[in-house]
């Protein structure tokens, strides 16, 4: 009944939506638009499918008027006039909607079918029917016949009857539309009834357990008053007791605790750090764990028990600062006053005076720092302390230095005026008279000494009680097996280990703010789960022990090279000064600072660099300076040398005879040195980088030196009544190895400067290798300058010599020749202290020196047989016009002709000359080649002569024998076969020309 009224509403919409949007179906008549709505509505029932024949109805009188168009020319033939071609235009005008009826009609026995099986689950299938009967058009979410291309897509007709058919598709398509909704609503009404029924079911049960759960609820309560409350009671009392207990024990707690930080507060005050210690070790305890959870009063218990121990550690520091610092302090007022008192101060730096501790001193200073150890040790802070404490002996070191320098310049400046000649004193570049640098500067090296010596013990006194504070606490730290405070220390390292190890891993997660207590708690906690080996107890103990170790070396370390740097420091303020001094003066300064670097090494264990550096660039400067000026002055002797023999002080002498002394002690100075590593540890210092001092790196006389200035002593002391009676002992020669040796000024002022060297050697052995350079260096160029000036007749222009004689010739061979004999002792003294790794190379430059002294003495010989070699030359030219005079019957002269005469007096003079200043080896081999020469050019020009008289033949007879005599009394080292000395080819000649033989 409700599928009428909607059908006929569609109806009308459609009728309505062709009446607006066509204008044709506006100019019809009324008629006629009430005779198509009669023929749609029949249209409409006829096509029902649903609706039985019987229920048909229309008014027959309107039949006329209510047929289709189609039927008009119809209606107007008799029946039997009516074939079916007339009805061929309805047919068509239906065909469609009988083709839809007939499917309709098909599928409606299958859709009865499955009315059952449709409401199980496949309900929907209608609907999909329905879809596919109408179009697609007008299921579109946004149809609107207001759209033109919509209006046009579902009504595409132009004309009345067009738009009177589609009115009929339409109306189709609702009631299709609408039949199948129908359908599909009464195949889901079943499971919408079960629904409601089961809904009402389920109602009805919940009431029911509703009334059950008020039953037991008054059954249960029934149960606990007859049986549970009295028990429940019991229970409740129990609970109370229990409870009541704890409060007790807690009141007692807070009784404890508050008692605790009383007498807390009074043992601070009172300074006794041990028990307070142990009271703040039990409120430590009960912070960390949970017996005052929850007490507000508390609440800054944590804080109070940090706070009490910064001030046990702030009074642990203070002690020890004052045990291990102050108390040193009190020595340097002693020290100053003794240094000002004194008229005068030993200027080698060195002193008896020892400030070490005794055995009794030693022992009394451990107990008084045994406690304060102890206690820094429990709280984890004698490394920091140790650190503080590192800074603290820096500084004081550096102000004890300076209040040393302030009070002791002005009496050390006061005493320095007497010593300074005018030209001595020194004027600061920037007129600053009054500066600390310009006042240093001012003192003379004596005094500089002086203030040097003075610092020494004061530094001494500060870093001796430093190492007796390095060594307790090592003691205390290792080596308390059977003391009663074992125990305690080793408990003492295990807590302060474990606090170190829990402070160290807060800062690595990123610092923590909490105090000693709650980072204790923090370390129970986080250290439960680990089981390896790096962070077990023992190995936490180990690496605690090895910080404060470690940091107790590096105080005294510190105060060491604080000292370096100070005294370093007072170095290099006259670092211009020092090059000058005199190799005395500067060895005191050198000698004293080696002596302060040693001791200071010694103690700190560790090498001192920087001073060493510091030192060892101004022995480098001074010996540079001590050349340089050597070599100056040998330039200036050499130029002005006039090659004149000089007598040979005493000096010289004993300069020679330590050289020569040297070959036999070398063996035993190397066997005492040898000695002195293996046996005497007190000579030899073992540094922690494996590095050695030697006692010879300490300015102290080696058996060399003692030896040589023992030979000096007995020589003085030997020539005492020679010098008594002529003034001063001087001899002819200077005497080496039983060998005289004629000398010349230069030679001697180099054998000065040759012993000076050896001193710096000695004195100086770090620079050994230098000294070494620089004796190859001067050797050199008097060498060079001496063949320039002699050889090259260079002396002629810078010393005024009208010529080169044999005799200059001859002295400088000797001196050439002492400096050549001398230079393989030289090189032995000085390589003692040379480093093996360059003694190869200095071995070869100091060979190839000598050897160019040998060429230089073989040329000067040389030269001494070219210079006869001339002169024979000159006589050989002039032989022909002598003998012209030979065949003359009224020459009766008996006597050897002047060629003869002249040329035996020349060779006469050299022997002469060369044997009083050459040795007699010399000599034998420079007339072995004069003899040669004149052997040679002698009997070549007798045999061009032509000799044809007697008179003649008698006067080359006579010149022969004549110059024969004379060659048989030259010195000649002649190897030849003869036993006739000097036999050679005027020999033969005499023996061809005149049948005799040289006899």
């Amino acid at each position: 009944m409700e599928s009428q009224p909607s059908r006929q509403s569609g109806r009308y919409t459609f009728e309505e939506a062709i009446s607006r949007e066509s204008p044709t179906a506006l100019i019809k008549s009324n008629s006629d638009a009430a005779a198509a709505a009669s023929s749609q509505s029949l249209s409409s029932i006829l096509n029902n499918p649903h609706v039985a024949k019987s229920d048909w109805w229309w008014y027959s009188s309107s039949s006329s008027s209510l047929a289709p168009p189609e039927f008009a020319p119809l209606i107007s033939k008799a029946s039997s006039e009516l074939t079916r071609s007339d009805f061929s235009t309805y047919f068509s005008s239906i065909s469609d909607s009988y083709h839809r009826f007939e499917d309709i009609r098909n599928h409606s026995t299958k859709d009865l079918e499955s009315s059952a099986s449709d409401s199980q689950g496949h309900g929907g299938e209608a609907l999909v029917a329905c879809l596919r009967e109408v179009p697609a058009l007008y299921f579109k979410e946004d149809f609107a016949l207001e759209d033109g291309a919509t209006f046009r897509a579902a009504c595409p007709f132009s004309t009345a009857a067009e738009n009177l058919v589609l009115q009929e598709k339409l109306t189709q398509y609702l009631d299709v539309v609408e039949l199948h909704l129908v359908k599909e609503i009464s195949l889901r009404s079943n499971s919408f009834f079960e629904a409601q029924r089961q809904l009402q079911d389920l109602n009805v049960e919940i009431v029911g357990g509703c009334s059950r759960i008020r039953e037991l609820k008054e059954t249960i309560r029934l149960l606990d008053v007859d049986l549970v409350d009295s028990a429940r009671q019991v229970q409740h009392l129990n609970a109370t007791r229990t409870n009541l207990l704890a409060l007790h024990h807690k009141f007692n707690l807070i009784l404890y605790v508050k008692q605790s930080l009383s007498a807390l507060k009074l043992l601070v005050a009172s300074g006794d750090c041990a028990g307070a210690l142990d009271i703040t070790d039990d409120l430590q305890n009960l912070v960390d764990g949970d017996e005052l959870t929850g007490l507000h009063c508390f609440r800054h218990l944590r804080d109070n028990v940090a706070a009490s121990i910064e001030s046990i550690n702030s009074i642990l520091s203070a002690e020890f600062m004052r045990a291990a610092i102050q108390d040193a302090g009190n020595s340097d007022v002693v020290i100053l006053s003794q240094v000002k008192a004194r008229a005068s101060i030993p200027t080698n730096g060195k002193d008896d005076d020892q400030v070490n501790l005794d055995e009794e001193e030693t022992t009394n200073f451990r107990d008084c720092l045994l406690p304060i150890i102890i206690g820094l040790l429990r709280t984890a802070q004698l490394p920091s302390v140790l650190r503080i404490y590192r800074d603290t002996l820096t500084a004081d070191m550096k102000n004890a230095i300076k209040n040393a320098v302030a009070e002791l310049l002005p009496v050390l400046l006061a005493r320095s005026e007497s010593e300074f000649s005018p030209g001595e004193r020194t004027v600061d570049a920037d007129g600053g008279g009054a500066s600390l640098a310009s006042k240093l500067r001012s003192l003379s090296s004596e005094s500089f000494v002086q203030l040097l010596s003075a610092i020494f013990k004061i530094v001494r006194a500060h870093v001796v009680r430093a190492a007796e504070v390095k060594k307790a606490i090592e003691w205390i730290m290792k080596n308390l097996d059977g003391h009663y405070a074992a125990e305690s220390v080793a408990t003492a390292i295990a807590l302060g280990a474990a606090a170190a190890e829990t402070s160290e891993y807060h800062d690595d997660q990123g610092g923590s703010l909490l105090p000693f207590s709650s980072q204790r708690a923090a370390r129970v906690s986080s250290f439960q789960g680990k089981a390896n080996d790096a962070t077990s107890p023992s190995n936490m103990s180990i690496n605690f022990s090895t910080d404060v170790l470690r940091e107790n070396t590096e105080a005294v370390v510190a105060a060491c090279d604080a000292a370096h740097g100070r005294w370093a420091k007072l170095l290099g303020v006259r670092a211009l000064l020092h090059p000058r001094l005199r190799l005395q003066e500067f060895l005191c300064i050198y000698n004293i600072t080696q002596e302060f670097i040693t001791a200071t090494e010694k103690i700190g264990g560790r090498r001192g660099f920087s001073i060493r550096g510091t030192l060892n660039s101004q022995a480098k400067a001074f010996l540079d300076f001590q050349h340089d000026s050597r070599m100056a002055k040998i330039r200036a002797v050499l130029d002005q040398e006039t090659w004149v023999e000089v007598d040979v002080p005493d000096e010289f002498q004993a300069i020679v005879i330590s050289l020569c002394s040297s070959e036999a002690l070398i063996s035993e100075n190397l066997d005492h040195v040898q000695n002195n590593v293996e046996t005497n540890h007190g000579e030899v210092i073992a540094f922690n980088d494996g590095s050695l001092v030697e006692d010879t790196a300490r300015g102290k006389p080696t058996p060399l030196a003692e030896a040589a200035d023992k030979n000096k002593a007995s020589l003085a002391h030997s020539n005492d009544s020679k010098m008594k009676e002529h003034g001063k002992f001087t001899s002819q020669t200077l005497s080496y190895k039983g060998v005289g040796y004629h000398m010349v000024n230069c030679g001697l002022i180099l054998l000065k400067m040759l012993s000076e060297y050896i001193d710096m050697g000695n004195s100086l052995p770090l620079r050994s290798s230098e000294v070494v350079h620089r004796v190859v260096e001067i050797l050199k160029f008097f060498n060079t300058r001496t063949c320039q000036l002699v050889l090259g007749a260079g002396a002629m222009q810078v010393s005024g010599l009208k010529s080169i004689t044999s005799k200059h010739l001859a002295l400088a061979s000797q001196v050439i020749s002492f400096i050549y004999a001398i230079i393989p002792d030289i090189r032995r003294i000085l390589f003692l202290k040379v480093p093996e790794t360059q003694k190869e190379l200095l071995l070869s430059e100091i060979d190839r020196v000598a050897q160019d002294f040998k060429v230089h003495r073989d040329e000067i010989h040389t030269k001494l047989v070219q210079i006869m070699r001339e002169r024979l030359l000159v006589h050989v030219r002039g032989l022909p016009q002598i003998v012209e005079g030979w065949s003359r019957p009224e020459d009766a002269d008996a006597q050897p002709s002047q060629f003869a005469r002249s040329l035996t007096k020349e060779i006469g003079f050299l022997q002469r000359v060369l044997s009083r200043i050459l040795h007699d080896v010399d000599v034998q081999e420079i007339f072995r080649q004069v003899v040669i020469i004149v052997h040679s050019q002698v009997s070549e020009a007798f045999s061009r002569l032509e000799i044809s008289t007697p008179q003649a033949k008698d006067r080359l007879h006579r010149d022969v024998k004549h110059i024969l005599g004379c060659i048989r009394s030259l010195p000649s080292d002649d190897l030849s076969r003869s036993s006739t000395p000097n036999w050679g080819q005027l020999d033969e000649f005499l023996e061809q020309r005149f049948g005799t033989k040289a006899g």
